[in-house]
């Protein structure tokens, strides 16, 4: 089977109207959401898909030396294949990531081509299904995210996470009230990465300490990124105090990073995107460590139906005491709970994805086991710019966010 095109399309939904949500000492505005998807076609006709990064820099990367790499080679093993791209064009460059995003498309086409789901091609699954935790909330009042909270719950969801900003106390309020709403018995993830994002009013090592101490009554499940995520120290000082699980992860650039982040013990839940952060190769190698020092993983997904898919593929090659969770984006739709709307993250696969009391149920059908709606390509034109702004009143100044969460701010400030 010969690689005969690759080819990536850069995809935009833009918001009727741009979403502002208030912060403690600051503003974050929303104006779009992208996505990034990567096709490979083969000499028999069969062609594999992929998510990735909604970055222009990535989508030119494909172009100008992924794609003229990988066409007209023989995709017989995908490993194989990286292992060459790594010796020539990739060496001692970014386009490693890059290119391990393009590498779910080539195993979504070896699996259809063998018959087989991409799961048997990373080790063989151990079960069929994968643990999802409902993802949303973003800067809202106390009541509100309780409100959701328990509108996740109703939807068949055993978990939620949201994301906290209105000041320490009302953040703690806000974890209060959620816990009165759902009850004992359901999961609650906090996640935090905009304590670290507001400027002069950033939350300090004491009052994270104590937001920690005082959370952990409620019971919550994980507390992430509560600290600027590059200060792995900062994170095993506040693990050692034993206070609540910590989790972190999207934002490390490489695989060094994570191996300080897992070797030293700084949290207790590893998180890693596939879509852009080094595709299935670097999540098993962590996998393996990560068993090794007896933490967790959870994958963090912020994308497409899609990205669900090819995630699910491989959490599903381990047990869940090692790869315990799947983020799940809950978007809004008219009469269903979540946050804004994102109607190209299920419009992209011709079907909705098989949930069951909470979980993922994983197909067996051959490649990833879904079926991409091109369609999308033409209905969600790429438009330029960030799709996230951070406006902080002190210092004055507002700093771009992308679609590649391994990086914490874009360049340059506007």
């Amino acid at each position: 089977m010969k690689i005969t095109s690759v080819r990536s399309f850069l995809l935009s939904y833009p918001f009727p109207e741009p979403v502002r949500l208030p912060f403690y000492g600051g503003e974050r505005t929303l104006l779009k959401r992208d996505a990034l998807l990567i096709r490979v076609e083969a000499d028999n006709g069969l062609v594999g898909y992929a998510p990735g990064p909604g970055s222009e820099s990535v989508h030119h990367a494909i172009e100008r030396t992924i794609a003229p790499f990988l066409e007209g080679r023989v995709l017989a093993d995908p490993d194989a294949l990286r292992v060459f791209f790594l010796q020539g064009p990739g060496a001692g460059t970014a386009l490693g990531k890059i290119y391990c995003a393009v590498e779910i498309a080539l195993y979504d086409l070896a699996g259809k081509a063998r018959g087989v789901p991409v799961s048997e091609l990373l080790g063989g699954r151990v079960r069929d299904r994968i643990r999802l935790y409902g993802s949303a909330g973003m800067y809202m009042s106390p009541e509100a995210y309780a409100a959701e909270a328990s509108a996740i719950a109703e939807l068949g969801f055993r978990a939620y996470k949201m994301r906290p900003a209105a000041g320490p106390e009302q953040d703690l309020e806000t974890v209060r009230l959620m816990r009165r709403a759902v009850g004992p018995d359901f999961d609650l993830m906090v996640d935090a990465h905009t304590w670290w994002r507001m400027g002069d009013r950033n939350y300090s090592a004491a009052t994270v300490e104590q937001l920690a101490r005082d959370m952990a009554a409620h019971r919550i499940a994980w507390l992430e990124e509560p600290l600027p995520p590059d200060d792995h120290a900062a994170y095993v000082a506040l693990k050692e105090k034993d206070l609540i699980p910590l989790a972190s992860g999207e934002h490390e650039p490489n695989e060094e990073r994570y191996l300080d982040l897992i070797l030293t013990r700084a949290v207790d839940y590893v998180q890693m995107d596939v879509c852009c952060q080094g595709g299935y190769s670097l999540a098993r190698r962590l996998f393996a460590e990560i068993t090794r020092q007896g933490l967790r993983f959870a994958f963090h997904s912020w994308g497409t139906a899609l990205e669900l898919a090819a995630a699910a593929q491989l959490g599903i090659c381990w047990p869940q005491m090692v790869v315990e969770w799947l983020e799940y984006p809950c978007y809004a739709t008219p009469g269903r709970a979540g946050m804004y709307p994102f109607p190209l993250a299920a419009e992209i696969l011709t079907e909705p994805l098989q949930l069951e009391r909470g979980e993922l149920i994983v197909p067996r059908t051959p490649g990833l086991g879904v079926t991409v709606d091109e369609r999308v390509i033409e209905r969600y034109p790429w438009i330029p710019g960030p799709w996230s702004l951070f406006r902080t009143d002190s210092p004055a100044e507002t700093r771009a966010v992308g679609s590649d969460y391994s990086v914490q701010w874009d360049a340059g400030t506007q």
